[in-house]
């Protein structure tokens, strides 16, 4: 079978696999963190309304943020795993839901 790219090689570890994905698709890690974050906030929010008929989404946007946050961490000591500028949004993203929720 003919690909289009060279697949990563796997003999080499995960964190390899990941920065080899990373190289050829910029775009992955960003999104997976994005994917993680939104199912955390939607999810939560739909299961606080389903429960209690409101939901406080700065609540969820914050835990949401915080367990993004808890897995860029680690992929930020693997080198060319995770750019500056997405760590800096996952960092940022917690903070200012905190924000928002205290002020609420």
């Amino acid at each position: 079978m003919a690909y289009t790219y060279n697949l990563p090689n796997g003999s080499l570890g995960f964190d390899q696999s990941i920065v080899g994905i990373a190289t050829i698709v910029p775009m992955f890690i960003p999104l997976t963190l994005l994917f993680v974050y939104c199912v955390i906030t939607i999810g939560g929010v739909i299961a606080q309304t389903r429960r209690e008929g409101y939901a406080k989404f700065s609540l969820w946007s914050t835990i949401g943020g915080i367990a993004t946050l808890m897995i860029a961490l680690p992929m930020s000591l693997i080198t060319g795993a995770i750019s500056p500028i997405t760590l800096t949004i996952t960092i940022l993203v917690p903070i200012l839901s905190a924000v928002w929720l205290f002020l609420e």
